[in-house]
């Protein structure tokens, strides 16, 4: 079983996608999203979502991501959170997102 404070651990907040652009130089098709996080600042994420997103249904999208993890370097990109999705019945990350707008920075419990 998970421990709750381990669970709390993880800092979950919502964000509002602000810019999109293509990342060719990852190994898998995926975009390079820029989330802003109200207090917390515009934080950087590659994500691989091109087969049910394009940049017109993400720019304005609130999103989860974790802010916490440490930055990942993918080929050129510094990714600085990670960008929460679940798969759907063909595999296709489908990104989780409040059911209505929050204010950005809000974070999950």
């Amino acid at each position: 079983m998970a421990d709750f404070n381990k669970f709390v651990e993880i800092d979950i907040r919502a964000g509002t996608i602000i810019d999109v652009k293509q990342f060719p130089e990852a190994r898998k098709p995926a975009f390079k999203l820029e989330i802003d996080f109200g207090h917390l600042g515009n934080k950087k994420s590659s994500a691989q979502i091109t087969e049910l997103y394009d940049k017109n249904n993400l720019l304005g999208k609130q999103v989860l991501a974790v802010v916490n993890f440490p930055p990942r370097q993918i080929g050129p990109f510094m990714s600085e959170v990670l960008t929460l999705g679940v798969p759907d019945g063909n595999g296709y990350v489908v990104l989780v997102a409040p059911e209505t707008n929050v204010e950005n920075g809000v974070r999950l419990y």
